[in-house]
């Protein structure tokens, strides 16, 4: 069996930039997981997602790490859909159904692919800060006094961290180890730590997640969906706003992660993505 592959870097307009994520076009039925997931291993990216084109405007995406599957990627969907787009097996006049373990969930492509995340929420675990502060930073003093550590979920979820300043941001060094054990003791991605910064964008944001393999990631979507929803909670942003997160700088793979606040609640992702390898694969 042949199949498709493309790499393709999402959240940026520039090739080497963002975060890259494999793709795989289907022409059938899914491979067994097994496939998948050793497919997903060679390709080396934090996430592949496999997909099925249903009809003209209806999709269902398989997401999987070089360890496991997983309900949704952000990143992964944003290169699917700017792929698909590019190739011309979407209409971008028509709204178009996503089909995931963590629901189906809209894509709309404007000037840019925006998706519909999992409906939010925050997630009744409690996270001890001196604890977390030990394994991001050696205890460091990182707390902003009036934004609590918390809990969100947007399909996936990830510890929000908020840090005081850039400069503490970008000191983090995780105790890897530590927290791999602290993202299995509460069933979390990692930790999504951000600073509040007035330089045009709405925070500087970094993204760990040992639990899947992934030390640092340069761009999520899920994450920054829960991260805007966070905001919401406290004022920060309200319906109607465009949020944009600068992510990656630590990796030298700037990415600008997009999202926007529905009046029915529902928060969206987007960004723009570049195709930068393609070929295929014989299993």
């Amino acid at each position: 069996m042949r199949l498709k592959y493309f790499i393709v870097d999402a959240f940026t307009s520039e090739p080497f930039g963002g975060n890259p994520a494999g793709v795989v076009l289907l022409d059938g039925d899914f491979p067994n997981e097994q496939l998948m997931l050793q497919i997903a291993a060679e390709l080396r990216y934090s996430e592949t997602a496999f997909v099925r084109q249903l009809t003209v405007d209806e999709f269902h995406l398989r997401y999987f790490t070089p360890c496991s599957e997983v309900d949704l990627c952000g990143h992964a969907t944003i290169a699917t859909f700017g792929l698909l787009w590019r190739r011309g097996m979407v209409d971008d006049r028509l709204p178009i159904v996503n089909h995931t373990l963590a629901g189906d969930l809209m894509v709309r492509i404007e000037r840019q692919v925006m998706m519909q995340m999992a409906t939010p929420k925050v997630v009744d675990k409690r996270v001890d800060p001196e604890r977390l502060h030990n394994i991001m930073a050696g205890g460091k003093a990182l707390q902003r006094p009036d934004l609590p550590v918390e809990v969100v979920s947007t399909g996936l979820p990830d510890i929000i961290m908020p840090v005081k300043d850039l400069e503490s941001l970008n000191a983090l060094q995780p105790d890897m180890a530590a927290l791999l054990a602290l993202s299995q003791e509460l069933d979390v991605v990692g930790v999504h730590a951000f600073a509040l910064t007035d330089d045009g964008y709405t925070a500087h944001v970094r993204n760990f997640g040992p639990l899947y393999g992934v030390p640092e990631e340069s761009a999520t979507g899920t994450a920054n969906a829960a991260l805007t929803h966070y905001l919401q909670r406290r004022g920060r942003v309200a319906a109607g706003d465009e949020c944009r997160f600068m992510q990656g700088e630590a990796m030298q793979r700037p990415s600008v992660v997009v999202t926007t606040l529905h009046a029915d609640g529902s928060i969206w992702v987007g960004g723009d993505s570049v195709i930068v390898a393609e070929g295929s694969l014989l299993v």
